[in-house]
């Protein structure tokens, strides 16, 4: 099975830029299952119904989330209604709405795909690994993706570590950087730290440069604006082992 992950979503722009390469790459990779984070999908941050309905009709099978989840509101019932739109599973259930995993039925297999949120430099949530442990303990299925929204490389290789053998696939996303260390850890999990970002390629993270050297040399707040031009794709194929959900390949890749 070949499961593609795609770094976050960016904008109007980054959604268009999706819709424009996914069809050909699944074709052209022999894609099962696409995975994509869409957090940033709506302009301005967040993500609304709008954009998580584009996402779906471009190919994307499940998008994943991250800080940005309930910044706006109008997605709120959406969450909860969407089966495939899922939040980072350790928000707090009895407050925030939607569900931190999805299982996705292939008729011969499932595959699950759950979303958790780092703490360190973020919004202090609750203990992933707590979290991931108990998810685990109920999922009877040998094929698991996990998108971990963090900042901190060391968080995301120190969970990774402690996932490796336990599920197939695990990839970083919130940095919008993709990193250059795609591999198989020694029991089998494939991983990257960040898968990076789908946005205009001139752009920090997305936003006009120009802003952005703004607001770190003046120390005053700015209303950041999407940048334009030309775009990019960044994202990770993971071939997984149906029998023993281990992943058996692993290629990180920039669409231009």
């Amino acid at each position: 099975m070949n499961i593609l992950g795609i770094g976050d979503v960016v904008g109007t722009i980054g959604c268009r830029f999706l819709r424009e390469k996914l069809p050909k790459l699944k074709k052209t990779e022999q894609i099962d299952l696409v995975i994509c984070n869409g957090e940033n999908s709506a302009d301005g941050n967040g993500i609304t119904p709008v954009s998580a309905e584009y996402l779906f009709s471009s190919g994307v099978d499940i998008i994943t989330a991250g800080n940005h989840t309930f910044r706006r509101k109008e997605s709120y019932r959406t969450f909860d209604e969407a089966p495939f739109l899922i939040r980072p599973a350790n928000f707090p259930a009895a407050t925030t709405p939607g569900k931190g995993y999805a299982l996705y039925d292939f008729g011969r297999t499932q595959a699950a795909v759950i979303n958790l949120m780092g703490c360190m430099f973020m919004e202090p949530l609750d203990d992933p690994y707590t979290v991931i442990d108990g998810i685990l303990k109920t999922l009877d299925t040998k094929i698991i993706i996990l998108d971990f929204h963090a900042e901190a490389t060391a968080e995301k290789q120190a969970l990774a570590y402690y996932l490796d053998g336990r599920i197939s696939a695990f990839f970083g996303t919130h940095t919008h950087v993709q990193t250059s260390d795609a591999q198989i850890l020694p029991k089998g999990m494939g991983y990257i730290t960040d898968v990076g970002m789908t946005g205009p390629i001139h752009s920090v993270l997305g936003v006009k440069p120009e802003l952005s050297i703004k607001k770190f040399k003046e120390k005053l707040p700015v209303r950041f604006e999407l940048a334009t031009g030309e775009c990019r794709m960044d994202c990770v194929k993971f071939t997984v082992d149906d029998a023993t959900g281990k992943t058996v390949g692993v290629k990180s890749m920039r669409i231009l």
